[in-house]
């Protein structure tokens, strides 16, 4: 080898480098690499659907053109087929446990908390159970695995290409939102999920990539042939003026069963984890119970898709409606409750639509000259129980929209889709992933940006070279020790070394105690420390309930650790804010 040519192993490192350049410099180049992520998101939508529903088609014998919802009837011997995959889910989360067990990570967390980052094992795993989950007909939806897929697709291209915090994040939304759009075959669906859902925010650079994505997905799936979740209703006739106030109160509606639905899932949840039922066990019992609600009504299995269908075909009295919400809410409820693996997102819309229909029914038997479609009631109900649980006003509304090219009924279900939202808000503060995460301990209300808080500690802000002196020394001799000039604080600890006050050091300058007295006498704070793993927001409120300075960082015994001022603190979370906004706008 000659000495102009180098080293072997650099050479394949130069494409990815230079690559690496062009998307960090070039809007266009990232706008490509969303469009890639888009179509590698939309292929596994179409894959991922095909999986589940041969297999549902095979273990339940109905037609491939046919959906599991949408049956008349399944005989008892097939229903078996839900225990038993509650036994394939349960051993394959027994040796997860065993293998890795760590806590899964979603894409809205990932997006929260970790910027983008994501494993693609734990998003293998994610997608499987998933996909065993809905494939044996566990009253669960796909979106779960086509939104964790395109972000796990997303996250490890980023990483690869190690891409800033930013635009991680945006590529992690679009590779989730172009997975959802490619499931639906509607786009601006795919954009706004990931705008509201998974990034949490909007932003003129996320524009661009964001729905470039979404349109690639789309187009792919259709030009592999893939049937997409179309919801097939007519709209007969436009909302009134006065329609809007009704579909309001329907909102409020959707409001209050989206909240009893994401309470009823965690005290279930909460609930079988106090019987003696092994973890591994829990699924298959869980099957069994829903075996018995899909002998009374096969409506109650899988996302609901068919169901959805066949119910504003054949146009259902009240009671049934009744009857069909309740058996559709217990199967969700006890198919999350006891480990199934999946999402509420087209589940939310099928319940939404039997709500939407028996307010619609309720109105017209009050007597007074108030009418609502059925077909347009159900629309409205579709979007704000989805929204109440799922969250994305804009998500729901576009999902409308491009299904029914209505404006009229679009904006009606915006209308009822803000009131839910608000109230869902105002009353239980979460949506369904980020109640979950709460249930584990989680804080997080959005997949907006939080997680360079946790990581900003007190631990990694303080300054650890601070100036300390025995509490029981003499004035004299701090003043000996510390003249004016040489440090603004010095801190003092006790006989055991332990934290025991902070003195201003031209406090002890000043006329007052003689020099014998002790320097204790001058401490101050000596009730209030930090703790090294306290993160920037949690410091900041410390400082704001004690109207201090500056605060010792201490371990659990009481030993200091360093000294943090509020100055720097301030400084440091205002420098940070202006990074996230510089990233926003595509300025970092």
């Amino acid at each position: 080898m000659s000495e102009a040519t180098p080293p072997r192993s650099t050479l394949p490192r130069r494409p990815l480098a230079w690559l690496r350049r062009r998307l960090r410099s070039s809007e266009i180049w990232f706008i490509a690499l969303a469009v890639v992520v888009g179509a590698a998101a939309g292929l596994l939508s179409v894959f991922q659907d095909l999986i589940a529903h041969r297999l549902q088609s095979h273990l339940y014998g109905f037609a491939i053109d046919d959906r599991l919802s949408a049956l008349p009837r399944i005989s008892p011997i097939a229903l078996l087929w839900l225990p038993a995959g509650g036994l394939v889910l349960g051993g394959l989360t027994w040796v997860m446990a065993k293998w890795r067990p760590l806590q899964l990570i979603d894409v809205v967390e990932a997006n929260a908390l970790y910027g983008g980052v994501l494993s693609f094992r734990d998003s293998f795993v994610v997608c499987v159970q998933t996909l065993i989950s809905n494939g044996f007909g566990a009253s669960v939806g796909l979106e779960a695995a086509y939104a964790q897929g395109g972000g796990a697709i997303a996250s490890g291209l980023g990483q690869r290409l190690k891409l800033r915090r930013q635009d991680l994040r945006t590529l992690v939304g679009a590779g989730s939102g172009a997975a959802i759009g490619a499931a639906f075959g509607a786009p601006l669906t795919g954009a706004f999920y990931a705008f509201e859902i998974v990034i949490g925010s909007y932003a003129p650079s996320m524009i661009a990539p964001v729905a470039a994505a979404a349109l690639a997905s789309v187009l792919v799936a259709r030009l592999m042939g893939a049937a997409p979740y179309s919801i097939q209703i007519v709209v007969f006739e436009a909302p009134r003026a006065f329609d809007y106030l009704l579909y309001a109160g329907l909102g409020v509606v959707c409001a209050v069963v989206g909240i009893a639905i994401m309470r009823l899932v965690g005290t279930a949840e909460r609930l079988v984890r106090l019987t003696p039922i092994p973890t591994w066990m829990r699924p298959a019992v869980g099957g069994g119970l829903l075996a018995g609600l899909a002998y009374l009504s096969p409506q109650t299995l899988s996302s609901g898709h068919g169901a959805l269908h066949a119910d504003l075909a054949t146009s259902l009295g009240l009671g049934a409606l009744a009857a069909i919400l309740l058996l559709k809410t217990g199967a969700s409820v006890i198919s999350l409750g006891f480990g199934f693996r999946g999402g509420l997102f087209f589940a939310s819309l099928f319940l939404g639509s039997l709500v939407g229909q028996i307010y619609a029914r309720l109105v017209e038997i009050t007597g007074l000259p108030l009418l609502l479609q059925p077909e347009n009631a159900a629309l409205v109900g579709m979007g704000a129980l989805a929204v109440a649980i799922v969250g994305g006003p804009l998500t729901m509304s576009f999902l409308v929209l491009e299904t029914t090219r209505d404006f009229g009924v679009s904006a009606a279900t915006l209308a009822a889709s803000l009131i839910a939202s608000t109230v869902v808000r105002e009353r239980f503060g979460y949506s369904f992933s980020t109640w979950r995460l709460h249930l584990r301990g989680e804080t997080i209300r959005s997949a907006r940006d939080v997680g360079w808080i946790r990581t900003l500690t007190a631990g990694r802000m303080m300054r650890a070279d601070t100036a300390t002196i025995a509490a029981s020394a003499t004035l004299a001799e701090f003043r000996r020790r510390f003249p004016l000039g040489s440090t603004s604080r010095v801190i003092l600890l006790d006989d055991a070394q332990r934290y025991a006050g902070i003195v201003v050091t031209s406090s002890a300058y000043l006329e007052g105690p003689g020099d014998d007295s002790p320097v204790s006498t001058l401490a101050t704070g000596a009730d209030v420390v930090l703790s090294a793993d306290m993160n920037i927001e949690q410091v900041m409120q410390t400082f704001d309930r004690t109207e201090t300075e500056e605060l010792a960082v201490t371990d659990d015994s009481g030993q200091v650790l360093g000294l943090l001022a509020e100055v720097y603190v301030a400084r440091r979370y205002a420098k940070e804010l202006e990074k996230v906004q510089q990233g926003l706008f595509g300025e970092g």
